[in-house]
Parts: structure tokens; sequence; C-alpha cells
């Protein structure tokens, strides 16, 4: 129990750090930023209270909103990311799925972490880059937007999950 409220503490710390000093600054081609900081909310246990987890989706997204100057943006993405993400689960892997375990690509397979991190990913960034741009004015510019943060801040989440030697051990 400590140890999964300190391992999530420092998700949470190290994952917003990295966000705010080094990847808000990355804009592959003007146009894809990726936000790593979505894999505190992946990573947070399948059977947690959804109250739990709104909240906490919640709360990273109020911290990077702090640190990014984006008033609100954020909060809202991700609490709308949190709020879909249990039925997002139970969508994905089905209803078998033990209490406690950790998404990772041991307990839902590679296949299933991927579609799992995709569908959550474009839920976010969809949220996002709607309430950022307000406008529906130039769309195609939007869709590329979207379309090109999804892939990137995927992949990125895809292959920090490939080196996480925790999610590798056999006791998570």
């Amino acid at each position: 129990m400590i140890n999964n409220i300190l391992r999530g503490f420092i998700y949470f710390v190290v994952l917003v750090l990295v966000q705010v000093l080094i990847l808000n600054n990355i804009h592959f081609l003007r146009v894809a930023t990726p936000f790593l900081y979505l894999y505190f909310i992946l990573k947070m246990p399948v059977g947690s209270s959804r109250t739990n987890v709104v909240f906490f989706s919640f709360l990273i997204g109020l911290v990077i909103d702090i640190f990014s100057n984006t008033p609100g943006m954020h909060a809202f993405a991700c609490t709308l990311a949190g709020f879909i993400r249990p039925p997002l689960i139970q969508l994905l892997m089905g209803k078998d799925l033990p209490e406690g375990i950790n998404p990772s690509y041991k307990t839902f397979g590679y296949g299933g972490f991927f579609r799992y991190t995709l569908f959550f990913v474009v839920i976010h960034h969809v949220a996002l880059f709607l309430i950022e741009s307000l406008t529906l004015f130039d769309p195609l510019f939007l869709a590329i937007r979207v379309a090109a943060s999804v892939v990137t801040t995927t992949l990125l989440i895809c292959t920090i999950e490939a080196f996480n030697i925790e999610s590798q051990k056999s006791g998570d």
C-alpha cells in the first residue's frame, strides 16, 4: 500500500517536471507536442474508485495548467479522460481483470496496452485541442495537430512503458 502511494507520488512529481521543463517546449513541425504526464493517469491501478481517478486526473491537469499558464485546459481534458477511463478499461479489457493491478504490457498484453493508451490519449487530446482552439475555423489544421500529438504521445508512453522495470517484475 505504501509502495503504491510512494510510486504514485514519484510518478506525479517526475512526470510534471518533465512535462513542464522539457516537453512543453517541444513542438515537432510546430504541430505535435507530446504530453507524457498522461502516463500518471494511465498507470493508476485498475479498480480504483472513479472519484479517486477523476480527482487525481484533475489535480495533475491543474498542476500542469498552473506551470504552463493554460487556464483550466489541461484540468478539463484530464478530468474528462479520467472520468472515461474506468469504462474504457472495461470496454477494452473485459470485466475479468483483478482489482489493483497496474495497467502495463504484462497485465494488458502489448496490443491491449497500446489500444488502451491510444484511446485514452485520443479522448484527452481531442478535448484539449478543441478547448484550446475554441473554434472549428480551421478543422484540417486542428485534425493534424490532434493526430500528430496523439501519435507522439502514444509512442512516447509506449516506449517509456517498455523500459519501465517496475511493470516488468513478476509481482506487479
